[in-house]
């Protein structure tokens, strides 16, 4: 190989490298369990937030919504693992976005106990979006039935971990369970709103979550 070339070959290699280090650079990893010791985390007594003590480092548990400190998210992708609980009607948890307060925000939820219901229709009920406060989940299916809401495949245990990768970008949210290269849901975004408050969003009984990463 001439001199030329080797340098050629060597500058390509200082490249990627740097674009490797810059993709890194941009995927932030949250510690939640360690926000939560430092006060990185906005919580009051009702949501019972505490470090869950769990072969998954890091992992909370909560219910309600808690705003990560600092956190401002415009578009991206999120990625976390969720655990709720197979009891009817009393286990939603998800990522709220774009948020001025807890009244005013995009929450993207998942319903465990609806996983694997014994009725087959309850089961497209398993994921679901919704743009508070004009459009709760009730009106969005009144209204637009099925389209912001779904089943998830692959189907996981009701209270087991899950993993879920959510996208969202140009307006659009896309919603990928336990690594699946197929969506379980996609909309189109209903808020006005570019970017806001990111945080974790529980309902019902409290729920877990662990290992958040954000790649804007």
């Amino acid at each position: 190989m001439n001199r030329i070339s080797l340098l050629t070959l060597k500058l390509c290699v200082v490249m990627f490298a740097g674009l490797i280090l810059t993709a890194q650079a941009q995927t932030t990893h949250y510690d939640l369990a360690k926000m939560l010791s430092q006060d990185q985390i906005v919580t009051v007594p009702s949501h019972e937030t505490q470090v869950l003590n769990s072969t998954k480092e890091g992992a909370i548990t909560t219910k309600g919504i808690i705003w990560l400190k600092g956190v401002s998210f415009k578009e991206g992708t999120i990625d976390i693992d969720l655990r709720g609980k197979n009891v009817f009607l009393q286990s939603f948890l998800g990522i709220a976005f774009h948020g001025i307060d807890t009244t005013t925000c995009d929450i993207l939820y998942f319903r465990p106990f609806n996983f694997r219901h014994a009725d087959t229709s309850r089961r497209k009920w398993s994921v679901a979006y919704m743009s508070l406060p004009d459009n709760d989940y009730a009106k969005l299916r009144k209204e637009h039935p099925l389209v912001y809401e779904s089943s998830v495949n692959p189907v996981p245990e009701p209270d087991d971990w899950f993993h879920a990768t959510i996208v969202i970008k140009n307006k659009r949210l896309s919603v990928y369970v336990n690594h699946s290269d197929k969506p379980s849901l996609e909309v189109i975004l209903l808020n006005e709103r570019t970017d806001g408050l990111f945080g974790l969003y529980s309902d019902g009984l409290t729920n877990d979550f662990a290992d958040l990463t954000i790649k804007p």
